[in-house]
Order: structure tokens, then C-alpha cells, then sequence
């Protein structure tokens, strides 16, 4: 009688091979882009005539575009004397937040009339629209309402089923009684929040343990809400959560390996931030020359989101306009001073307080208007932003073992950072978004 073979030989053999096929499809066909300069996101001149070579997913090798040891079997994507970058950063956007358009009822309606159906449908939108400009990671901080709804855009894009950037989350954000809209309703009414509202150190701490619990990788904390001009025409802004509030979030937010970023316009409650210990400093509108030496000894991020502010402004004639140019002027300064002092800064932009159709890469221009130069603009939304997110040398660099983030311009950003704002190749963990600069062969 002939030997049959066993289940377990026939697992066996079936197991070889599975690992046979998933070891050729890990061997996959290697990428190489040539482009005429390249921005690494690190070093401070550009360099020229370059072949990135992406196998995996990865970065594999940066060579001289003649290089003998570039592979033969490649797919190669010439770019022509297009200026390749790293895949850019915005680190402080919300994708459920779709700008406050009075005339679609403004940020209210957003939260009272519109399903979260409907809410995720145009998040959805919202990050396909930030990776199509070359926005190839985002930190979006909090939901504005709408609960968990980015761990499950995040859970999404990972998984491959709707387009869009790297996400870092910090779902619902944490704020104060009295320290978040909605507001202005009939006091007997119990209103939706923006942000989760709680008061005393051990609801803080048990805010930030259930966000952390359900997928966050950041902890937002407003420190401000309003803010108005004194009698004198000086900003104040409301301070919300004490100095003890925070340091339970800080404390419990740090054991979990992750970091807390804090809404903060000016005073006490911008005081209150860096007493706590929080990591980034949001908006920061009006820094004092102390508070700048402060976050320089504690290591605390800036991240400005200029544009936001120097936009759509009220009436010159109203309290709300003179408010609005208030902050336009202290903001300026404070960005000035920050940047001279060497204190750490993020590119940042607040979109969806700023409409998605419009363009994320303006805020560029603003941080040049602010004093930075070009490369220092560009370095903050790549190398800079990556180190804010704890991913150095993985994102925001064109480098051995960095991931394929890649994103590609027509003409010199360096001469112009507008250039930034009309992004024509883009390319997310080595796969190709878009392409409107090169052949492929």
C-alpha cells in the first residue's frame, strides 16, 4: 500500500507555499524617481540631479540621478527639473470641521443639524483633499462634536478603503465648564459641546484616560476660550482649566508614551499651559519674552497657525473686528520673537476653521511673511513637524529607511513658496497618488 501523506504534511507543504508567494510579493519591483533638485526636509541647501530609489514602500537609496548602482529592473518616474520634497506635514488641522461659514449657519449648525453621517462623509473629503495637495500626514486636533469619528477615518485610511493622509488623533478634546461653544442657548437647554467638559483634576485625568483608551495619540486641552479687548485695547482671552487640572492630564497622558497640545491665546491660561507641562503650545497669539525663555527650558513646540487669523475679519467698526485686528498684530510680534529665539516650531494651519476648498500650503507663505526663510517654512512641515510627532528620520525626510512619503513641485519653492500650493506628484508609503510632472517607464 502506498504512503499517503498526512494533514499535517499537507499544512506543512501548503504553509511553504503561502511563505513562497508572500516573500516574492515582499521582493516587489523596486522605484526610482529622478527629479532636477531635492529638499530632504533636513539639510540646508538643495541638492541636484537626483534618483530616489523606493523598494517596499521605503526609501532604499538617494543617488546622483548617473549613479551606477541604480537598479536596472526599477519602474523609473523622471520628473524632469521638478524639486522633490518630503511628503508634507500639517499638524494641527480637523478633517469634521468644514470652516464657519455664516451662511450655512456656522459652526453651529455643524453640530445641530448636520447627521454624523453626513459629518463623516465630508471628513472623508477633507483628507482626500489634504493628500491631493501633498499633505501626505496630518495631526488633526479633536472632532468638534462629532466623538470618536477620527479613529475611525484614521482606522480607515490605514485599512485601505477610503484615500488619505497618516493621521494622528486626538478625538474629542478636553475643555471646562463654561469653556466651549455651543453657547448662547436658553440656559434650561443642556447643549452639545465641542469638546468633552469636565472640572477638577480627577474628571481631567479620567478624560485623557478614555481618550487614550479609545484610540487617541494626542490629548488636546483648551487653556483659553474667549477673547476680547480691556478697556485699554489689550487682548485677554478666558482662561478655562487650572494649572492642577492640567498636570493630570499631562501626568496620566505622558505614562501612556503620548503627548498633550494646548489651545492657548495669551495670559493666564497660556501661563497655565506651560505651568502644567504641556507639550505644543496651539495658536499662541501673544507670547511674553518669559513665557518664550520658558517653553525654550521646558522644550515646548510652537505651532502658530498664522493664516486663520489674518483672514475674514468682522467689521473694522465692531468689537469682534477690533478683536480680530488685535490679535493679527500681537501674533505677528509674538512669531517674530519666537523665531529668533530658537523656540521649536511646527507648520500648523487650523483648516477646517479655514474652508477645505481652500489651500493648506498658504500658511507657507505667512511663516515667510513672519520672518522665516523659505527652507526654514518648508522644514517645519516636514523634518521639524515629524520631530513634533515623535517620527524622526520615518517622515518629513528624504533619507535611508524613511518611509516613501514623497511629494513633488514644477518650479523652485525656495524662490517662492507659493509654488508649494499647486503640488503635482504626490506619493504616500511608495505608492503614486498623483502624477502630473513625469513620464513612467
Amino acid at each position: 500500500m502506498s504512503a499517503r501523506p498526512s494533514r499535517w504534511m499537507l499544512a506543512a507543504a501548503l504553509l511553504g507555499v503561502s511563505a513562497m508567494a508572500g516573500a516574492a510579493n515582499a521582493a516587489s519591483r523596486p522605484t526610482v524617481i529622478l527629479a532636477g533638485s531635492l529638499i530632504d526636509g533636513v539639510s540646508p541647501r538643495p541638492r541636484s540631479g537626483v534618483a530616489v530609489v523606493v523598494v517596499d514602500g521605503h526609501i532604499k537609496a538617494v543617488r546622483d540621478r548617473g549613479a551606477a548602482d541604480l537598479p536596472t529592473d526599477a519602474d523609473v518616474i523622471d520628473l524632469g527639473s521638478a524639486t522633490l520634497l518630503p511628503g508634507l506635514i500639517d499638524t494641527h488641522t480637523h478633517v469634521f470641521l468644514q470652516g464657519e461659514v455664516p451662511e450655512e449657519g456656522g459652526y453651529d449648525a455643524q453640530l445641530l443639524k448636520h447627521p454624523l453621517s453626513y459629518r463623516v462623509a465630508r471628513a472623508i473629503v477633507a483628507a482626500r483633499r489634504a493628500i491631493d495637495q501633498g499633505f501626505t500626514t496630518i495631526r488633526d486636533v479633536e472632532t468638534e462634536g462629532a466623538g470618536y469619528g477620527d479613529v475611525g477615518i484614521r482606522q480607515a485610511i490605514d485599512g485601505g478603503i477610503v484615500p488619505g493622509p497618516h493621521m494622528f488623533v486626538a478625538t474629542l478634546s478636553i475643555s471646562t465648564t463654561g469653556g466651549y461653544q455651543l453657547e448662547d442657548y436658553a440656559p434650561e437647554l443642556q447643549m452639545p459641546k465641542g469638546a468633552q467638559i469636565i472640572d477638577g483634576p480627577v474628571e481631567a485625568r479620567k478624560a485623557a484616560r478614555a481618550q487614550l483608551d479609545h484610540g487617541a495619540d494626542w490629548i488636546k486641552v483648551y487653556m483659553t476660550h474667549r477673547s476680547w479687548l480691556d478697556g485699554a485695547g489689550n487682548l485677554v482671552s478666558q482662561p478655562t482649566l487650572t494649572v492642577d487640572e492640567l498636570r493630570a492630564i499631562v501626568d496620566e497622558t505622558h505614562g501612556w508614551g503620548r503627548k498633550v497640545a494646548c489651545h492657548a491665546y495669551n495670559g493666564i491660561g497660556l501661563q497655565r499651559a506651560l505651568d502644567g507641562g504641556c507639550d505644543s503650545i496651539e495658536h499662541g497669539l501673544e507670547l511674553t519674552d518669559a513665557q518664550i525663555q520658558q517653553m525654550l527650558r521646558q522644550g515646548t513646540w510652537y505651532v502658530p497657525t498664522l493664516a486663520v487669523y489674518f483672514k475674514d475679519w468682522d467689521p473694522a467698526d465692531t468689537a469682534s473686528g477690533r478683536r480680530d485686528r488685535k490679535r493679527c498684530e500681537v501674533h505677528a510680534i509674538s512669531f517674530r520673537k519666537a523665531l529668533k529665539a530658537g523656540v521649536k516650531i511646527a507648520f500648523g494651519t487650523d483648516m477646517g476653521g479655514i474652508k477645505w476648498s481652500e489651500q493648506i500650503a498658504q500658511e507657507f507663505a505667512y511663516m515667510v511673511e513672519g520672518g522665516m526663510t523659505p527652507m526654514q517654512a518648508i522644514q517645519s512641515a516636514t523634518s521639524r513637524a515629524a520631530e513634533l510627532l515623535g517620527r524622526t528620520g520615518e517622515i518629513g525626510v528624504i533619507a535611508e529607511g524613511a518611509e516613501a512619503d514623497l511629494v513633488a513641485v514644477g518650479a523652485d519653492p525656495l524662490a517662492d513658496v507659493h509654488r508649494l500650493e499647486s503640488v503635482g506628484f504626490v506619493m504616500k508609503d511608495g505608492r503614486v497618488w498623483r502624477n502630473e510632472l513625469g513620464g513612467h517607464r
